[in-house]
Parts: C-alpha cells; structure tokens; sequence
C-alpha cells in the first residue's frame, strides 16, 4: 500500500508541475529597477495610480520607485505620499541659481539624487526610467530587448531636430553622435552613473541657450525651450560616445495605428486621442483631485464590441482596442484605490462590472515582445522606389488638414470614403486644427484616423486671423509628434475626392524632386513677389493641390513653408491682384505661396503634372485617367449646381440621412455631346461620390446610435437579474440587429468569448485527469493483491459517479462565471 501512495504523489505533483509551468517565462538573471519622476500635483497623482496598476498587471520584474520632487512647502499639504514606492528628491523646479521656472529638470536632478542617495541603486544592475504618463502592457526586460552595457535601448523622438542642425554643434562636441530619443530609456547602471550628471548638466545648458529656442532650430512648436530636458539627454549621451539602440516599436501613442505585426508594451498617453465621439485630454485634467474623490473615475470609454462595430480594418481596430485599454486600465487603479483606502462601495454599473470581469482580466494579460517588435531602426533596411516588377514599393502616408468646423466635416466624410475606395496605399491622417473651445464642443472625432494641432487661424503673435496658415502649421506639427513610417507623404487638400491611387513611382517624384498640380494663377512667382520673399526666385513654381514629397525633404521644407506664409501674409503692400493673381486681393492665397517659395528657398525643383487633378465643371483633356477631383468651385450640370461654399453653415453630417441635392442622372443629359458631356459625366460623378459616402456615413452613425437605444432598453430590464445570462441575451439581439458586420468581426467575437472561460477551468480539467490516473493505479494494485472484486468494483463505481458529479458542477460555474460581455 505504501508503493501506491508514493506513486500517487509523484503523479500529482508532476501534473502541478506541468501546470504551473504552462506559459511560465525564464526568470531573470539580473537585477532591474524602474523609475519614473513626478512632483507634488494632483495631475502627476492619477498618472501614478495608472502606471501602477499597470506595472502590477504587467508583471514587470524588479522593485519600482517613484522620484517625488518637491518643495518644502508643498510637501506639507500633499496627502499622496502613500501613491507609490517613493524616493524623495529636493526640487529643482524653480532653479536654485537662475531662479529659471522649468519643472521638467527634475527628471535628470531626480535620476542624479538617486544615483548618489539611494541604497537600491547600489544593488542593481539595470535600470528603465519612464514617464509618468505611460502605461506598462508587459514586462520591459532591458537585456531581451537588446540593451548592452555601452548601448542603452530608447524609443525614437523624431521630433528632436536639433540633432540635426546648429544646436547639436553648439552644446556637444560630438553633434555626429546625437540620437533623437527618450520616453521609454533602459540603461546599464554603469552607464547611468557615467551619464546622468551631464543629462543634467545638458539640459542646464541648452535651457539657458535662449538664442536657439526657435521651432525651426529645436522642433520644439512653442519654441519656449519646453524640450530642453529631451536635449539634454541627446546631448549628455553624445559627449561620452554613448550610442543608442533605437526602437520605434516598443512604445505607442494611443490614437495611433501599431504596424502589422507590432506588439507594443508600453502606452504613453502625452498627446489627445478619441475613440468615435469619445475623447481623452491628459492636459484637461491637470488640476483633477479624482484621486481623493471617492469611486470618480475618467469618463468610460467604448466597451470593446463598440469598438468592433466602429472600424473593420484590422490594424486600426487594434489602434483603437489599444487606446481603450490605456484608459481603462487607469480606471482600474483608481477603483483598487479608491477600495484601498476605505471608499464605499460604488453602486453597480455596467461598467464597474466589465473592468471587475474576467474577459477584461483577459484583454489585459501581459503582452510579450514579438521579433517583429524587437527590431531595430539600424536594422530596418530603406526601401527605395524601383520600377523592377517583384521589388518593394516606397510606404506612403497622406494627409489632409481641417479645423472643427462642420463645413470640414462633411469634406472629410467624402475623402475618407474616397480614400477607401481608390486603392490608396498606406495610411490616411486627418491634421485637425482645433481651438481648446471648439475641441470641447466638436463631435466629429471619428470621422477620420486624427492627429490634433493646435490652432493658428488667430495668430499667436499678430493676432492676424488667416485660418489656411493651418495647413502648413498642422505638418509641422504632425512632423515633430509623431514617429512616420512612409517614405513619400501625399498632402491633399480636403476638399478633394479621390478617384485612383497616387503612387510616387508612377509620377517620378523623388528624394529632391516632389510631384504636384499646376497652379498658374500664382504670378507672383514671376514678378517681385518672388524677388521679395525668396533667395532663388528662379526656382519658384507654381503649383499646390496635391503634394508628393519625400519624407527628408518635407522635415526640411515644413518649417521653411509656415515661415514664408507668415512672411507673404504680413507683406500686405504686395497684396494687389496685378502682383498676387489673388482676385480678392486680400492675401488669402499667402499660404501657396508660402509653398512655393519655402520649396524655392530650398531649390526643391517640382515636376509638374497635370494629369493628377480635375475641377469638376471643366473639360477633361481626352485620354486622361484624373485621380483627383478638386471641387474649390462652383460646378453645374444644366440647372443644377453645387458649391461648396454654400454649405459652409449646414450640418449635414450630425443630421441624420441629410444629404446634398442629388444631380441630374446620365441618361437625362439630352443633347451634350463630346466634351460637354464628359464634363458633365465627371460632375455628376463627383457629386454622387460626395451623397454615397454621407449615405455610408449615416447608415454607420445613425444605425449606431439605434442598437444603443435597443442595448440600453434591454438592459434596464435586466438589471435586477443575473447580469451574465441576460447579458449573453444581449449580446445576440445586437448581433442579430447589426447584419453588417463582418465575417472577421464575428470569428473574432467568438474568439473573444471562448478566451473568456476562467482558467480554473483548465486547472480542474488538469487535476481531474491527475485523479483519475491516481485511481487506476490504485485499481491495478488491488486486483494484482487479490482483494475482493465485487467489493471493488462497487467502491470503484461510487467513486467515478462522483467524480462525473464534480465535473459537471464546476462546468456550469464556468459557463456563468463571466461578468458581462463584451
């Protein structure tokens, strides 16, 4: 009896063992610490209640601590001090010889003071500063990422153009080694200890180098110095030869579009982002207490069958499951907080259920690095435009810019349906250019993938109101935030419906040499004018429209054509039409020609194609397949017409099924012939282009906010049952309702659900199966030791209806075990 004994314990405890492995990462073999610097605010509070809960999700490795930076007096009347492992360090906000106010300084002081105060750093080998605005979505282990000792690992900071030009020459004798980096930075300890004092030291001196704070030097679009801590961290790196390895994978934005493949693991919310009609500010929450305010949590974002329902592409459905999973998982710590310190419990809510179930337990496992996401930008080779069949094509981005207006909404809705159906390479962006007031009160978030500008139609300094000088204010901007995987940027107008794609190796545009449309009313570049605002006038060309520039030339051109629109717009005494071919005589063509002689400045010489772009309304050339209709004018077809300008006060995209004055159909254009009737054939169809995509856009919107009501009906009438069942109800009635929704959306919504099955599922499945090895062998011993059959057999029998029983019990408590769907 003893020999069975023993083999049933080793049976159960090689199961266990086989079990508690499953999915188990190898330990590290180093020591890591993580730490991220605030100061005393309510602002940096919620920030830090998020970072931590991620950081626990996360299961990153190694202690953490918080570098707390303040002044005497606040300490007295801050009550977060029990936020976070905290490391305190004297602040350096109001500098303590220049009396310069420059918070940001406290990162590398805070880095400097641990360094030389802490005991944890003297026993650590490894070391990942963040933000404190960042989420963590799975551990950052520097050595898996590719970090050595003498090759730090950072994320890539475009933005930091400085690297480039006199202001690396100035402050570093090594300009050739500076690395636009930062946000997520992983350093050897021993690189740290040599780097940290000229991080500082760095940032001391490029905040005092006032002469040099200018956009087009730093990057910087308030060119206030605001980033100088960032250059002194290039710059501090650069003068002991340290060399980065540089990844532009591991760290998103949210509202951003994570490349095919790409798995990020860490989230860092500095920049708005929108989710459909929901939004998310950090800056509008900088005076937030929501920390101290019982069971007040952020305004919750869309649950994840929304999402579904919202975006059928996959990469940037993805885009926005990630931007939800950034708030939520702030919210969750603010709930576990809240718990924490003796808040009463929350009343029940559809929502507090979903962060406490475990589908979104699920939705937010660790994520672990894929190789895809370990590349390098070293090792990533540039593709270049080559006309060999079978060889890779340059990646393309296009952009358009707008304001919060729905005179630009209802353009943006024809475009991005456009952009669908043209075949258009790459990614679409939409440069929204908001006022803080308008952007509180706007509603068109998600009408296209959106990056947020601030807005320049009032100038900042002139107080000039010139709304087009948006246009080239917004790439700049677009420029300097965000990490651009495209070599070739195509730059529309949104006011364009796009018929075909626009591909730079089928128009010759390269490197030097962008592609556009004619502009010949811009006579300015043949007079004065161009003599006035331009080095090289003879380099000056009429063109605008559609734009296709490489990627180098535009960071070098962006600045330069914000500069010259600033200038030609403050030059009214050459505002005359004689000089301009302005018509109003007004200046309000400033902005193309800040185009044309920002590119002349540069000698950027245009290849000049007039078969890209058509006016509905006027003749095509025979022969000539257009990609671009530009509808800036009024166009008709017999006693119908259309222009845009007419419609600049009618919301026909928040109203329901409202839509345009349809044109006249083919058949009834009678006696056109010839050119006529291809004029009026590419009118009529830009026209209907423009009604098909509201149609699109309504079924979408309107049919939206119809399951809503039916779900929120449905809902309250379940409340006071059991929230799993009635939910699961449902979730069918919605999906029987929305028939539109692909088939992808529903293999992936059964994927979801069948992830949702709790994990004590398998655990009992696995001891289950354990149990009943366990019990042959202990049959096999009694019938090999002769003891009595029947009495066996009745004993063996009793034991596996039990064991049937138990089995079906914990079956069912799986199948109702999940909260509430998604």
């Amino acid at each position: 009896m003893a020999k069975v004994w023993i083999l049933m314990v080793f049976a159960v405890v090689g199961v266990i063992s086989i079990g508690t492995s499953e999915g188990a990462r190898k330990a590290p073999s180093w020591r890591i610490h993580t730490l991220f610097s605030v100061e005393c605010h309510n602002y940096f509070d919620w920030q830090t209640v998020g970072l931590m809960n991620s950081f626990r999700k996360a299961k990153q490795p190694g202690p953490i601590t918080r570098l707390l930076s303040c002044t005497d007096e606040e300490k007295k009347n801050y009550k977060g001090m029990h936020l976070a492992p905290t490391f305190e360090v004297p602040s350096m906000s109001e500098h303590p010889r220049t009396g310069d106010w420059y918070p940001a300084i406290n990162k590398p002081a805070g880095v400097v003071h641990w360094l030389k105060h802490s005991e944890d750093a003297k026993n650590v080998d490894w070391v990942v500063i963040l933000d404190a605005d960042m989420i963590i979505r799975g551990p950052i282990l520097p050595w898996e990422l590719g970090a050595e000792k003498g090759r730090p690992v950072a994320a890539y900071y475009g933005y930091l153009i400085g690297c480039d030009n006199i202001l690396a020459k100035l402050h570093t004798k090594h300009p050739e080694l500076c690395d636009k980096v930062g946000g997520l930075l992983a350093f050897h300890i021993e690189d740290l200890r040599k780097f940290a004092p000229l991080w500082l030291s760095k940032t001391e001196e490029v905040r005092e180098d006032k002469a040099h704070w200018a956009t087009n030097i730093t990057g910087d679009i308030y060119g206030k110095g605001w980033i100088s801590e960032m250059y002194g961290y290039s710059f501090g790196a650069a003068e002991i030869g340290l060399r980065h390895k540089i990844n532009e994978n591991l760290m998103i934005y949210p509202g951003y579009v994570p490349r095919e493949g790409i798995e990020p693991i860490l989230l860092h919310y500095g920049l708005p982002f929108s989710v459909g009609n929901w939004s998310f500010n950090k800056l509008t929450h900088h005076d937030d207490g929501l920390v101290y305010e019982c069971n007040r949590l952020f305004p919750e974002p869309p649950y994840p069958r929304e999402v579904r329902q919202l975006e059928l592409d996959p990469d940037r459905r993805r885009g926005l499951f990630i931007s939800i999973e950034c708030i939520n998982i702030i919210n969750e710590g603010l709930l576990l907080h809240h718990a924490a310190n003796g808040c009463p419990k929350p009343a029940w809510s559809k929502y507090l259920s979903f962060l406490k179930s475990k589908a979104f337990a699920e939705l937010t496992q660790p994520k672990y690095v894929n190789p895809a996401t370990l590349q390098m930008m070293e090792d990533i080779k540039e593709e270049h435009v080559n006309d060999v069949a079978g060889k890779p094509q340059p990646k393309i981005h296009t952009v358009f810019s707008t304001e919060c207006t729905t005179y630009f909404d209802w353009q943006t809705v024809g475009l991005m349906h456009s952009f669908r159906t043209s075949g258009q390479p790459g990614n679409i962006t939409r440069l929204l250019s908001c006022s803080d007031e308008d952007l509180k009160k706007y509603k068109g978030h998600d009408l296209a993938p959106t990056h947020y500008v601030p807005s320049m139609s009032r100038h900042p300094l002139t107080g000039d109101w010139y709304p087009a000088i948006n246009k080239p204010a917004a790439v700049l901007h677009w420029l300097n935030h965000v990490n651009i995987d495209a070599e070739f940027i195509v730059i529309l107008d949104a006011d364009m419906i796009l018929r075909g794609p626009i591909t730079p190796w089928e128009f010759k545009a390269a490197r030097g040499h962008p592609v556009s449309t004619p502009y010949d009313y811009l006579i300015g570049c043949d007079n004065e004018l161009a003599k006035l605002h331009t080095s090289h006038p003879e380099a000056c060309d009429k063109v605008g429209g559609v734009i296709i520039m490489h990627i180098d030339d535009l960071r070098k051109f962006a600045i330069l054509w914000l500069h010259k629109t600033e200038e030609v717009r403050a030059d009214r005494a050459h505002y005359a039409r004689n000089i301009t071919g302005d018509i109003y005589e007004s200046g309000w063509i400033s902005e193309m020609y800040g185009y044309s002689f920002g590119a002349a400045e540069l000698k950027l010489k245009h290849t000049i194609n007039n078969e890209i772009l058509i006016y509905p309304g006027y003749v095509p050339v025979p022969g000539v397949k257009y990609r671009v209709f530009h509808y800036g004018l009024r166009f008709s077809v017999g006693n119908w017409s259309f222009d845009k300008a007419d419609w600049r006060n009618v919301d026909v995209v928040n109203k329901c099924w409202a839509k345009f004055p349809d044109p006249p159909d083919s058949p009834t254009l009678g006696l056109a012939k010839g050119e006529d009737l291809q004029r009026d054939l590419l009118s009529i169809e830009c026209a209907k282009a423009l009604n098909e995509a509201l149609n699109l856009h309504h079924k979408r919107r309107c049919s939206s906010d119809n399951n809503s009501l039916l779900t929120s009906k449905e809902e309250e009438r379940t409340q006071e049952s059991e929230v799993t069942k009635e939910a699961d109800k449902i979730d069918a009635n919605v999906d029987s309702v929305n028939n539109y929704i692909s088939t992808n959306q529903s293999e992936e919504s059964e994927s979801v659900r069948k992830d949702e099955m709790p994990r004590s599922f398998r655990f009992w499945v696995i001891f289950l199966w354990a149990f009943s090895g366990v019990g042959f062998l202990v049959v096999i011993f009694v019938v090999y030791s002769g003891h009595r059959r029947r009495g066996t057999r009745l004993k063996h029998g009793r034991r596996r209806r039990s064991l049937h029983s138990g089995f079906m019990e914990m079956n069912g408590r799986s199948r109702s075990g999940v909260d509430v769907p998604l």
